[in-house]
């Protein structure tokens, strides 16, 4: 991934920290105290998150100039542990663990299912497939990117936690983000090829500085779970929930650039995930985050706990891309340089086409 932008103190000591050979970090750990004394708010806090998201990615795909051997470094380590714990307090102040009495695997996944239902966070899926415009359908794009081009990923770290029903059935789900085994078929490779057919840079982590910090700290979450035995539950509710909520929005999505005029080339991504979330939920569900909880009653509250967050985390996330759309702003950052966001997308926007008039999707049933 390219470095990106420093976002702040924390952020700024960590990439000149990064830049040289691994070894002590007096200045960033220092710089990481007093951000977390300082922030009102971690989660929405852009050097925090951006903090977090470059120490997280030394475990996925490394940084570009940056040595290696940082992954395992441990005064790094305790820098990003104490991010954590901040991070953590702040999701589990946001988020408590919803009621029940749900133990078995059935009864664990019909109170999944009964959690996503009673969602009742506004929703990006509706606005695009009926009044996004054709901007705001690549600003969408670009936000998702952040995570859909690791898609799958995060919620890999839980495969060797887990043992049995609840391992197979991620084995069954994780095959199918990753293509069945099928090169050019994984899924971060279809949103990519959406990006492209958009004109947008498919290149991992491209618009890392475009990005605000909610949409980081969504991808964060994830990172968090899987990356901690400890929270093997929670990545399994996050993963739970996400499929539970994918298959009726991914259908609004192709919807909404379908009525820009777009094809195939950019909704094929979003028509796959019709069809193979509508399978997944009922496996993530029963299977995984059912049968964990079942299996192992201790990480039962965090299996419900870590779906809540998704929905909590990703709400916020989606609420203030709306509220920019709405207000009629963009919904990403400055770029940096002090280019305005809309300007480092608009090389890759069509002219106007009258796209905008064709005829509406019909309304959805959720």
């Amino acid at each position: 991934m390219r470095q990106p932008a420093p976002r702040g103190p924390l952020s700024g000591a960590l990439l000149d920290a990064l830049r040289a050979a691994p070894g002590p970090v007096p200045a960033v750990q220092a710089a990481a105290d007093d951000a977390v004394a300082a922030s009102p708010d971690v989660l929405a806090d852009d050097d925090v998150q951006l903090a977090l998201f470059v120490l997280y990615e030394l475990h996925y795909r490394g940084v570009d100039g940056v040595d290696e051997a940082w992954e395992w470094q441990p005064d790094l380590l305790r820098v990003r542990a104490g991010l954590e714990a901040a991070f953590e307090a702040a999701l589990r102040r946001l988020v408590p663990v919803p009621a029940g009495d749900a133990r078995d695997a059935a009864e664990i996944a019909q109170a999944l299912f009964d959690l996503t239902a009673a969602d009742t966070g506004p929703s990006v899926s509706r606005y695009v497939a009926k009044r996004a415009t054709d901007e705001q359908l690549h600003e969408f794009v670009v936000q998702r990117s952040i995570y859909h081009l690791k898609e799958a990923d995060p919620h890999s770290w839980a495969l060797p936690r887990l043992t049995g029903r609840a391992k197979s059935a991620l084995v069954e789900v994780q095959a199918d983000e990753y293509g069945g085994g099928r090169p050019g078929h994984i899924h971060s490779e279809l949103f990519a090829g959406t990006m492209r057919a958009l004109g947008l840079d498919d290149t991992y982590g491209a618009y890392l500085d475009a990005v605000p910090a909610l949409t980081l700290a969504s991808t964060n979450v994830m990172s968090l779970f899987g990356l901690h035995r400890r929270l093997r539950g929670a990545i399994t509710g996050h993963l739970a929930a996400f499929e539970m909520t994918s298959s009726i929005p991914c259908r609004r999505y192709a919807a909404g650039f379908r009525r820009h005029g777009y094809g195939e080339d950019v909704t094929f991504y979003f028509d796959e995930h019709v069809e193979a979330d509508a399978v997944h939920e009922q496996i993530a569900g029963r299977d995984l985050a059912g049968g964990l909880a079942e299996a192992e009653p201790a990480v039962r509250d965090d299996v419900l706990w870590g779906a809540a967050t998704y929905l909590a985390v990703d709400g916020m996330a989606g609420a203030a891309m709306l509220a920019a759309w709405q207000e009629g702003r963009s919904s990403l950052r400055e770029v940096p340089g002090g280019a305005a966001p809309s300007t480092a997308l608009r090389p890759a926007l069509r002219p106007s086409d009258g796209a905008g008039d064709v005829r509406e999707p019909e309304p959805a049933t959720r």
